[in-house]
C-alpha cells in the first residue's frame, strides 16, 4: 500500500511538472517565436510605442467623429474586460425590448437616419462577451456619412478607409465579413492628423 501511494505521488509530481509547467512554457515559447504579435495579445501601439489597445478587445468610442463599436453590457460603462459577459436578458424580456428601442432611436438620431431605416443587428445588440472589436459592413457604412461630416472628409475617403479595415471571411467561407473599429478609427486619425485622441 505504501509503495502504491509513493508511486502515485511521484507520478502526480512528474506529470504536474511536465503538463502543468513544462508543456505550457514550451507552447508559450513556440507561440512567441512563431507568432510574436498574436502571442502578446495582438496589441496596437501609437507612433511613440505606447499601447493603445488590442485588435481583439472592443473599446468605447463615443465621440461623433469616431466609428462606434457595437453596444456592450460588460461592466457598468461597457467594454470592461474584467466584467466580460452579456446582459442575460431573454427575447421576451420587457427590459431588453426597452433597451433595444432606446439604442435604435439613439443610433438613428446620431447617424441622421430616417425612422424607417433598417438597422443591422450589431448596431443595437451587444455580443455575448461585450468585447467584440468588430462591426458589420452595413453598420460601418451607415456611420460613414456622420464621420465624413464630422472630420470634413469626402465620403469616398471614409468609404475607402472602411474597405481598408475590412476583414473578409476566412478561406472565403468561415465567419462573417467585418470591420475592426479600433483599426478603422486609427486610420481615420491618420487621415485627419490634427484630430485629438479618443
Amino acid at each position: 500500500m505504501k509503495e502504491q501511494i509513493r508511486i502515485t505521488v511521484v507520478v502526480l509530481f512528474v506529470m504536474t511538472l511536465i503538463l502543468g509547467i513544462g508543456y505550457p512554457l514550451f507552447m508559450c515559447g513556440v507561440g512567441k517565436a512563431l507568432f510574436p504579435g498574436r502571442a502578446s495579445g495582438s496589441l496596437l501601439r501609437d507612433s511613440s510605442g505606447q499601447v493603445i489597445g488590442s485588435k481583439l478587445i472592443g473599446q468605447n468610442f463615443s465621440e461623433a467623429r469616431y466609428f462606434h463599436p457595437r453596444p456592450s453590457n460588460a461592466g457598468v460603462k461597457g467594454y470592461d474586460a474584467m466584467a466580460s459577459g452579456g446582459s442575460n436578458l431573454g427575447p421576451t424580456s420587457k427590459k431588453l425590448m426597452e433597451l433595444l428601442q432606446a439604442r435604435t432611436e439613439a443610433y438613428r438620431l446620431e447617424n441622421n437616419l430616417s425612422p424607417d431605416q433598417l438597422l443591422p443587428a450589431d448596431a443595437i445588440t451587444a455580443s455575448a462577451s461585450g468585447l467584440d472589436p468588430h462591426v458589420s459592413l452595413d453598420n460601418a457604412h451607415l456611420q460613414a456619412p456622420r464621420i465624413a461630416a464630422q472630420r470634413n472628409l469626402p465620403l469616398a475617403v471614409v468609404e475607402r478607409l472602411i474597405r481598408k479595415a475590412t476583414n473578409r471571411r476566412w478561406l472565403g467561407i468561415f465567419g462573417e465579413t467585418h470591420v475592426n473599429v479600433l483599426i478603422l478609427n486609427l486610420e481615420l486619425d491618420q487621415a485627419t492628423p490634427h484630430s485629438e485622441g479618443q
